[in-house]
C-alpha cells in the first residue's frame, strides 16, 4: 500500500514540476519564439486615444512620481484620472496638486464607497473615460515615455481587443526574497503570459493591461467582489474569444518594488490566491471553446494549490522511503520529482543571469547562493499563502489586503 502511494504521489510531483519548467521557458524554446514576443516598432501615428486609471490608496509617497512620468508619455492623445478615496485625504492632496498643475490632462476620481477594493476604484472610473482604450496603472508603477505609443500600434498592427504589457520588479537587492520575487515576474511576463495568450486561455495582469473602452463596458467592468479581478476579467474575455496580445520588452516594461516584508508579501500571495479560487468557482472558464482550453484554465487557477500539496508530498515521500522497507524502485521513484525541480533551479540561475543582462544590473556570485538556498523558504511562504487562502475563503472573509508601496524599485534606479 505504502508503494503504490509513493509512486503515485511521486508520478503527481515529477508531472507539476516538468509541466511548471516546460511553461517557465516557453519564450526561449527557439529564437522565433522569444523575437515574437516583443513589441513591432510603432509607425509614428496616434490612432488611439486612452484613458489611464490609477487607483491610489494611501500612497501619496509614489503617487506624485508615477503621474509626473505617465506626463511624460510621447503620446499625444490621453488622460489620467486618479482614483482616490473619500478618506484619505493625504493621496487626495497629492491627486489634486496634480490636476492642478495639469488641467485638462489629469483629473481626480472620487471612490465613496464604505468598503474599499482596487475593482470598485476601476468601476467608479469607467463611466469618466473618454479614450479609446482604458489602461490600468498601479500608483507605483514607473512607465516608460515610449509604452503608449508602441501599444496604440500594436492594438492597429494586430486588431486585438486587450494589450498587455510587461511588468518588472526591480529591486532584487532589497531582501533575501526579493530576488526570488523578481525572477517570479522575470518568467512569468517574459515567458508564460506569451503561453497563455498563444492558447487562448489568460489570466490578464493587475496593470500595464490596455482594454478597448467598448468592450469592458459591454462586460459590466471588472468584478468587485472579486480578489483578483485581473484574472477573472482575462477568463471572462478569453470565453468570448477576445484577441488578447502580449509584448514584453525590457526598454518597456513598467517597473515596480516587491512587497516590503515576508508579511506583506504572504497577504498578497494570499490575495491572488483567494481570488483566483473565486474565479474557478465562477466557473466563467468552462464557456472556453476547446476542452484543451478549460484544462489550461482550471490547472492554472488551481496551481498555487497544487504546488502547496506537491511541496508537502516530497517531505512526506522522502521520509516514507527513508524510513520505511520499500522495494528498491520504489525508493528510487520516490526521488523522480528531484530531476525537473534541479533543472528548475538551474535555469532559474540562468534567467538570473539574462536578468541582469537585459536591465544592466551587477548580478554578483552571492545572488546566485542566495537564489538557491532562499527556493526551500520562498516555497514554504507560497504554500503557506495558499492555506490561508482556502482558509479565508472558507470563512467567508473577503476584505482587501491593501499591499503598502514605499518606492524601493525608485531607489533601485537611482543607485544605477
Amino acid at each position: 500500500m505504502f508503494s503504490i502511494a509513493i509512486v503515485l504521489f511521486s508520478a503527481f510531483q515529477f508531472g507539476v514540476a516538468a509541466f511548471t519548467l516546460w511553461w517557465m521557458l516557453h519564450a526561449w524554446r527557439t529564437p522565433e519564439t522569444l523575437e515574437s514576443t516583443k513589441f513591432a516598432a510603432p509607425d509614428g501615428d496616434c490612432g488611439l486615444s486612452f484613458s489611464l486609471l490609477v487607483p491610489a490608496r494611501h500612497e501619496q509617497e509614489v503617487l506624485d512620481r508615477t503621474v509626473t512620468r505617465l506626463l511624460e508619455s510621447t503620446h499625444t492623445d490621453y488622460e489620467v484620472l486618479v482614483i482616490v478615496g473619500h478618506d484619505d485625504p493625504e493621496t487626495a492632496e497629492v491627486a489634486h496638486a496634480l490636476a492642478a498643475r495639469n488641467a485638462g490632462r489629469v483629473r481626480v476620481v472620487t471612490d465613496y464607497h464604505e468598503k474599499k477594493n482596487k475593482p470598485k476604484a476601476l468601476n467608479n472610473a469607467l463611466p469618466h473615460c473618454r479614450g479609446d482604450v482604458v489602461g490600468v496603472f498601479d500608483a507605483e508603477d514607473q512607465v516608460h515615455p515610449e509604452l503608449l505609443a508602441h501599444v496604440d500600434h500594436a492594438f492597429r498592427d494586430t486588431d486585438a481587443a486587450v494589450v498587455q504589457g510587461g511588468v518588472q520588479l526591480i529591486n532584487y537587492h532589497s531582501s533575501w526574497y526579493s530576488l526570488r520575487n523578481c525572477l517570479e515576474y522575470f518568467f512569468w511576463f517574459r515567458s508564460r503570459l506569451h503561453l497563455h495568450a498563444s492558447k487562448g486561455f489568460i489570466p490578464l495582469g493587475g496593470n500595464t493591461v490596455f482594454v478597448r473602452t467598448d468592450l469592458l463596458r459591454a462586460n459590466g467592468g471588472w468584478d468587485q467582489d472579486c480578489l483578483a479581478e485581473d484574472c477573472d476579467l482575462g477568463v471572462r474575455l478569453s470565453s468570448q474569444g477576445a484577441k488578447v496580445v502580449v509584448a514584453y520588452d525590457s526598454e518597456m516594461v513598467t517597473r515596480e518594488e516587491t512587497p516590503g516584508s515576508v508579511v506583506a508579501l504572504m497577504k498578497q500571495r494570499t490575495r491572488w490566491n483567494q481570488g483566483f479560487l473565486q474565479v474557478l468557482r465562477k466557473k466563467d472558464w468552462k464557456r472556453l471553446p476547446t476542452r484543451r482550453q478549460r484544462l489550461l484554465a482550471r490547472y492554472t487557477l488551481m496551481t498555487p494549490f497544487f504546488q502547496a500539496f506537491s511541496g508537502v508530498l516530497v517531505m512526506l515521500g522522502f521520509t516514507v522511503a527513508l524510513i520505511t522497507n520499500v522495494p528498491i524502485g520504489v525508493a528510487l521513484i520516490s526521488f523522480l520529482p528531484v530531476i525537473p525541480m534541479l533543472a528548475t533551479f538551474f535555469f532559474e540561475a540562468v534567467g538570473l543571469h539574462d536578468f541582469g543582462k537585459q536591465y544592466q544590473l551587477p548580478v554578483r556570485p552571492r545572488h546566485y547562493v542566495k537564489l538557491l538556498l532562499g527556493g526551500p523558504v520562498y516555497q514554504l511562504i507560497l504554500a503557506w499563502a495558499a492555506l490561508r487562502a482556502v482558509w479565508r475563503e472558507a470563512r467567508g472573509r473577503k476584505d482587501w489586503e491593501l499591499t503598502k508601496h514605499v518606492g524601493a524599485h525608485l531607489e533601485a534606479e537611482a543607485a544605477l
